[in-house]
């Protein structure tokens, strides 16, 4: 039932628009990364643990240098390291990847609380807005798409770089070979585990940079555990986008004006408790898993061939 005195009226478009895409940009970082790592065919759970220590690392260095820029390097980083963690122990020691991934997610989380626990209260250096001449004053226009940080231009680049870099260069075309069948290409003489950690470091220097995006402009400031299932759903979207990087884009969009319109049903006071609301999100995306999972063959078909197998030199 909906309250008669709510005012759907508060709800100004252009500032719906402008934090959608605030709220897809983390998503969009750390699921352009995994998709990557997936392309390799590695799967990592890990994102979450990934991104909760790019978060509080990245929000530590900005902190301790009062520049956000050199705390978005230490995210990337640290990130980055975390994964070279994961893939030293599973393309190297052969260890289990959703073993290995899980257990990533738990260190990353506990690590987290431990570096934050002298964090929690404090302020970080603000991030400034890229703000774009003329485009800027347009109404709603300018500030639905022009009135951004860097970084929300950065992600948006980013999957087009990816895409192109997929579509058209001879690195893709490698990195998918060893994703299809890394056997095959270990026969062509292809560095298959090489291939496969450069693959897994690019998504964890992503999702860490999805992580300070989250402590250090989206929410700035550090709580413990403020990822809250971001990682999970950074995967989920690699497979609602089939691998594909502009169906990640408009995946993590879609996500992320859930997230927002949820909150701003909230302020309508629209009388739905407050925890229905909440779950909503993840609610539709289970959904929407589900119906893409119900077509076997689309999804199989998609998927990397190597996807989550083992590769040995040996065998």
């Amino acid at each position: 039932m909906i309250d008669q005195g709510m005012d759907l009226s508060a709800i100004n478009p252009a500032v719906l628009t402008a934090s959608l895409m605030v709220a897809a940009t983390p998503l969009l970082l750390a699921a352009i990364g995994e998709l990557i790592s997936e392309k390799s065919g590695v799967l990592n759970l890990g994102v979450e643990g990934m991104m909760i220590t790019g978060a509080v690392s990245g929000f530590a260095v900005a902190v301790m240098t009062g520049n956000p820029l050199w705390g978005f390097l230490g995210a990337l980083i640290a990130g980055a390291l975390m994964a070279l963690l994961f893939g030293v122990i599973t393309q190297v020691l052969l260890a289990n990847h959703v073993a290995t991934g899980l257990a990533l997610t738990l260190f990353g989380l506990g690590l987290s609380a431990l570096i934050g626990q002298g964090y929690i209260g404090v302020r970080p250096p603000r991030t400034a807005r890229l703000d774009i001449p003329v485009l800027g004053d347009l109404p709603f226009v300018g500030r639905a798409f022009f009135s951004h940080d860097l970084v929300v231009y950065f992600s948006i680049l980013l999957v087009a770089a990816v895409w192109d870099f997929l579509k058209y260069t001879r690195g893709g075309l490698i990195l998918r070979a060893v994703g299809e069948n890394h056997d095959a290409a270990h026969q062509l003489g292809y560095r298959v585990v090489r291939v496969r950690l450069m693959a897994i470091a690019f998504g964890g220097a992503c999702a860490g940079l999805g992580g300070a995006y989250l402590s250090l402009i989206r929410v700035p400031q550090w709580t413990e555990g403020m990822t809250a299932g971001a990682g999970w759903i950074a995967l989920a979207l690699v497979v609602f986008a089939a691998w594909r990087p502009w169906r990640l884009l408009l995946g993590a969009y879609l996500f992320g004006g859930i997230v927002i319109l949820q909150l701003n049903l909230q302020a309508a006071d629209i009388r739905i408790p407050v925890q229905y609301l909440s779950m909503s999100p993840y609610l539709i995306t289970i959904l929407v898993l589900v119906i893409i999972s119900s077509d076997r063959s689309r999804a199989a078909i998609n998927a990397p061939g190597s996807l989550n197998r083992t590769f040995h030199a040996s065998q």
